[in-house]
Order: C-alpha cells, then sequence, then structure tokens
C-alpha cells in the first residue's frame, strides 16, 4: 500500500521514548473492529500516517487479530514503525517528509 517500503525506518530507544510521549494525549485515528485489516482500514491508516506521521490506532474487543500480531502486522502495511503497543493500543510512527517543517515531527 505504501511506496516507500523497501526503506526501513531505524528508530533509537530514545526516540521511541520521546514518540511515545508525543503520543501518550493521542485520541486513537484508526478503529480496528470485526472486519479486521480491511483496505479501508488501511486506505484510513494511510491518509492519517500522511498527515500526522504519529498516530494511535485502538483494536476493537472483536478484531480477529491478536493484539502482538497486529501491531507488527499493521506496521508492515502501511510502511511504519511500531513504537508502542499497551493492551489494545497501538501507536505508529511514519515520517512523511513533504509535510511543511512545522507540521513535521522532530526526532
Amino acid at each position: 500500500m505504501n511506496e516507500s517500503t523497501d526503506t526501513a525506518i531505524i528508530l533509537t530507544n530514545g526516540q521511541k521514548k520521546a514518540l511515545r510521549g508525543l503520543g501518550h494525549h493521542l485520541e486513537p485515528v484508526v478503529y480496528v473492529g470485526k472486519e479486521g485489516f480491511s483496505s479501508a482500514l488501511l486506505k484510513s491508516m494511510e491518509h492519517a500516517l500522511k498527515a500526522h506521521e504519529l498516530i494511535k490506532i485502538k483494536l476493537g474487543q472483536n478484531c480477529p487479530v491478536e493484539r502482538n500480531e497486529a501491531g507488527s502486522e499493521l506496521a508492515r502495511l502501511t510502511g511504519s514503525v511500531l513504537v508502542q503497543l499497551i493492551g489494545r493500543m497501538i501507536l505508529l510512527y511514519r515520517p512523511n517528509p513533504d509535510l511543511p517543517e512545522g507540521k513535521r515531527l522532530s526526532v
């Protein structure tokens, strides 16, 4: 789905810690329900990552994918990095160099 999946994003522990701090106050922008990883869900995640770089995803109670598997699989499908997985919340990061300087996260 993402054309830049061939370039792996490597974050240091310090960068992940900074992103966790930024993500703490975020509300989930995507909810994974019983449909699992549908094309509509992936499209929604793609738009959210382009606009925000750092997004929070909530796995619903009826999500068919196990939470540990869901985090790594969503990161792989979107070309992003799994920053944090707590309970049913997933925090993903993917830099967008096309965002204006003031909107980009500096990690």
